[in-house]
């Protein structure tokens, strides 16, 4: 089976193309960094009308580098939510406008589905079940994973998501957009315990997150200091924050580990890429004897790939999933906890 999947819901445009006997074949992205940077953010108008742009152009590539006609698919795949509706729209536009000219059906696939499932997209994927740490810029919760479309929320932020607090913190030191990158470049400059900030959540017994506290503490250290400009201090800051974060982060993947006793972690979204994260759960993976997976770095950004690969493996569980109607809706919002098995 021979799937596209297309992928628009914020300022990523991603088109793959999987098959379930060959995998991968071809994907094909485009991100709009450059075009919000001078906002300090994704503005989701001009998200939309980038992607209208350029859509066409990367399915065409798709197909090229797969060496494959559009007729030779068997299905289309498109994220259906969660995501800006501008930008949703105009991919789920794409997938029925193809789709009819085709005669090929349609599947509407979660983004975050996308994202837990990427890693068995790996050389050396995991097996089920496994923990999940869904880590971006709109999301950070921890997923019991037993099998497609058997998911179990274990815990989740209270308030800001991983990603946004790098994007925030990044800003409040003077970082260009996207923050979460550029703060953690800036981190690895810094000296450790020259500032210390909390950790929140951290004994709260639970699976859940909270990190606006710590965007606060970091904006908090810098009135303090009578010298916030400087390069030195504005490394350390960046170096206490995402030690923070990563304290965290890690300590409560542990926990789901313990609390599930399962041995295997999954880490998706675009903070999955970051190298002090990774770090720090290789090594408490180690101690414990647990197993990490991760995305490849193409793939832990929003992505055509994932988008593809969920879709396909939704119709080898169940081919009556994707459908010939050619109307369609999208889901801005839209737990995950709604996906069933089926």
């Amino acid at each position: 089976m021979i799937v596209l999947g297309i992928e628009s819901s914020c300022d990523e445009t991603g088109i793959a193309i999987y098959d379930t006997e060959k995998g991968l074949l071809s994907h094909a992205l485009y991100s709009q960094i450059a075009l919000h940077a001078e906002y300090g953010g994704v503005v989701p108008e001009l998200a939309s009308r980038d992607h209208i742009r350029r859509i066409v152009p990367l399915v065409e590539q798709a197909f090229e580098k797969a060496g494959l006609k559009p007729d030779a698919i068997d299905a289309i795949a498109y994220t259906q939510g969660p995501g800006l509706a501008g930008a949703l729209l105009v991919g789920s536009s794409m997938a029925a406008s193809l789709g009819m000219a085709l005669g090929k059906p349609l599947i509407g696939v979660h983004h975050l589905e996308g994202h837990l499932l990427s890693p068995l997209l790996a050389k050396n994927p995991p097996v089920f079940p496994f923990v999940a740490l869904l880590v971006s810029g709109g999301h950070t919760q921890l997923m019991r994973v037993d099998e497609v479309g058997r998911y179990e929320l274990l815990g989740e932020t209270l308030d800001d998501a991983a990603g946004e607090a790098f994007d925030k913190s990044a800003k409040l030191l003077g970082l260009a957009y996207p923050g979460g990158p550029e703060i953690s470049r800036l981190a690895e400059r810094g000296r450790p315990d020259v500032f210390h900030l909390p950790r929140p959540m951290l004994h709260s017994g639970d699976l859940n997150f909270s990190f606006s506290g710590l965007k606060t503490a970091v904006l908090t250290t810098l009135k303090k200091e009578v010298h916030p400009e400087d390069d030195q201090v504005r490394a350390d800051i960046a170096r206490a924050f995402v030690d923070a974060i990563v304290d965290v982060l890690a300590a409560k993947c542990a926990q789901a580990l313990r609390q599930t006793k399962l041995r295997q972690l999954v880490v998706a979204g675009g903070v999955g890429a970051n190298r002090q994260l990774r770090a720090a759960l290789d090594n408490m993976a180690a101690r414990r004897r647990y197993r990490v997976f991760y995305p490849e770095l193409e793939f832990c950004t929003d992505n055509g790939a994932m988008i593809a690969f969920a879709g396909a493996m939704r119709l080898l569980r169940n081919p009556d999933a994707a459908h010939m109607g050619y109307g369609f809706t999208v889901k801005p919002r839209w737990p995950l906890e709604e996906l069933t098995a089926a």
